[in-house]
């Protein structure tokens, strides 16, 4: 069943931890007072999340009941009875030392990277940490190589704190995209402003090719076959943390800028926003969280494809997830029914129409599939994807980059024997 107006916040009421104004000078004298816990940039980027209600009714990091709900049963049971979508365990993690110095104190004082003091943690509760635990829940795996796991939870402390957020003031990261960083409360004035009477999100975190707006534009057709009068695309990109290997946020940001002036999009019913969230690598577990944060954001359409939040398995010549499971778990995830899923279908490039369209088994020779891998190797090598596959102003912001990477490779100088 299609529901037709603007859905509702998770718990009802959409969380916002930023402190007013008012109170901010006093909120920081008492910061300065309390223990100190140092966060790095990927949990400053959660307490972004958790502070601007992406993760509402979440009202900071997890205590150990909410862990245990969100480990064990990817959602958690409110008050009233009601559950609510929560598929990934968002926890901040502590070492012995810190655990000994806050241990005694109620409430503690959150450090950015760069030292100062962005928020407080009040009500602590301090557990253990069970790493192997978490990974093999989370992921499915205790594959080595994974990137969200190598880059925060290995190296992290054997100890979770939770607690009440009360974030100082709101999160800036000064790299010149903050204004695409809008919170849920702003996207839904947005949408309230453009009189949207749907929004269908797409979570990505990669360039946007022809494929990708193919399936954004027939899905706005197809919101308007159903009666909607102006459907509006969230067009979505992950910006917390990415592997290695990914497209950088300010190159991406750059290529779907180019996307929306050359009409390929839009812009007059899609708005372009930065997701805050790190990114886990995660799959069927993870694509929850991403369709569960667009809910507080005001979307009520979520576009889902193949093999979304999956990876390549870190060890072995295959997927690690099954590509059809996402959009699977979506349909049946406790806490996302109101949610409307609206899986895909899979686009690929037309060699006889020279264009990117809908697969046709009938001819499926006469498809070319161009996956992230090609598309980089083509734009590293200089060599043009086939016309249609990429608008041309946003394919050269993408050559440019990987010319870039070349340049800044250090050339290979013979030795000299003597």
């Amino acid at each position: 069943m299609i529901k037709s107006s603007l859905i509702e916040p998770d718990g009802g009421a959409l969380v916002d931890l930023v402190v007013p104004e008012s109170v901010r000078g006093a909120k920081a004298v008492e910061a300065e007072s309390l223990p100190k816990v140092h966060l790095t940039r990927i949990d400053l980027e959660w307490v972004h999340v958790i502070g601007e209600g992406w993760a509402s009714p979440l009202r900071g990091f997890m205590r150990e009941d909410e862990y245990l709900q969100s480990l064990h049963f990817n959602s958690l049971r409110l008050k009233d009875g009601s559950v609510v979508n929560m598929s990934l365990p968002i926890v901040l993690a502590v070492d012995d030392e810190i655990k000994g110095r806050t241990g005694g104190s109620s409430h503690v004082g959150l450090l950015g990277p760069d030292g100062d003091c962005v928020a407080i943690l009040r009500s602590i509760e301090i557990y253990k940490h069970n790493k192997e635990e978490r990974i093999a829940r989370t992921w499915g795996t205790t594959a080595p190589r994974l990137p969200y796991v190598e880059e925060v939870i290995t190296p992290a402390g054997n100890w979770l704190i939770g607690g009440d957020l009360e974030v100082l003031k709101p999160i800036k990261y000064n790299d010149g995209l903050d204004n695409y960083r809008l919170s849920p409360k702003q996207l839904r004035e947005e949408f309230d402003k453009r009189e949207a009477d749907a929004v269908f999100a797409f979570q990505l975190r990669n360039p946007v090719h022809n494929g990708h707006a193919l399936l954004m534009n027939d899905t706005r057709k197809r919101l308007l076959e159903m009666g909607y009068k102006n459907p509006i695309l969230l067009l979505h990109p992950l910006g917390g943390f990415t592997k290695a290997d990914d497209v950088p946020l300010d190159i991406r940001m750059e290529q779907h800028s180019k996307v929306l002036e050359d009409g390929v999009l839009d812009p007059e019913t899609t708005i372009v926003a930065i997701f805050p969230s790190p990114m886990h690598y995660a799959g069927p577990t993870e694509v929850q969280w991403h369709a569960k944060a667009r809910i507080n954001a005001g979307a009520n359409f979520y576009i889902v494809g193949r093999d979304p939040a999956g990876m390549g398995h870190p060890t072995e010549k295959r997927d690690l997830y099954d590509p059809d499971h996402g959009k699977k778990v979506l349909s049946m995830a406790p806490g996302l029914e109101k949610l409307n899923i609206l899986p895909f279908r899979v686009a690929a490039y037309d060699t006889k129409e020279t264009k990117m369209a809908f697969f046709d088994p009938s001819r499926a020779k006469d498809f070319l599939f161009i996956s992230g891998t090609k598309m980089r190797a083509y734009a590293k090598s200089g060599e043009n994807p086939p016309d249609g596959f990429m608008c041309p102003s946003g394919w050269k912001v993408l050559v440019k980059y990987y010319e870039s990477l070349q340049a800044e490779e250090p050339s290979q100088q013979p030795v000299l024997s003597t």
